[in-house]
């Protein structure tokens, strides 16, 4: 059988198992930017908006707010916010600095998405200190 008349084997697909695919760390800090986007655009900015709506449109209306806010849920869900925030913040920085061409090799790649998971982490703290 020559090569022209052998039928064309076409490779299988492969299975990728998501959850076994290690991601370095660069991959991770980019996956978590464009969560903490998404977050910020369909939940925080809803939430955000409605609750300055409901500060300024009376003072019984601040007072209901300020009572909400004050619930620990309501603190866990404007900490996860304050988190989305500052880690999209930090993130965005750390992009356009790759941009600009500055840090894009693997050391420094690696070294800056470590600068960004720790100081978006330390901010949240601070923030959390600060709420509760």
């Amino acid at each position: 059988m020559s090569a022209i008349e052998r039928p064309v084997v076409k490779p299988r697909p492969v299975y990728l198992n998501l959850v076994r695919i290690r991601l370095p760390l660069p991959g991770i800090v980019s996956i978590l930017h464009r969560i903490s986007g998404a977050v910020l655009f369909l939940f925080a900015i809803p939430v955000l908006l409605a609750g300055v709506g409901m500060s300024l449109a009376s003072a019984e209306s601040f007072a209901a707010l300020k009572s909400l806010v004050a619930h620990p849920l309501a603190k866990l869900l404007l900490l996860g916010f304050a988190w989305a925030y500052l880690h999209h913040f930090c993130a965005g920085i750390r992009y356009l600095l790759l941009d600009l061409h500055r840090g894009i090799e693997l050391a420094p790649a690696r070294q800056s998405s470590v600068v960004v998971l720790v100081v978006s982490l330390a901010l949240t703290l601070i923030v959390g200190v600060r709420l509760w």
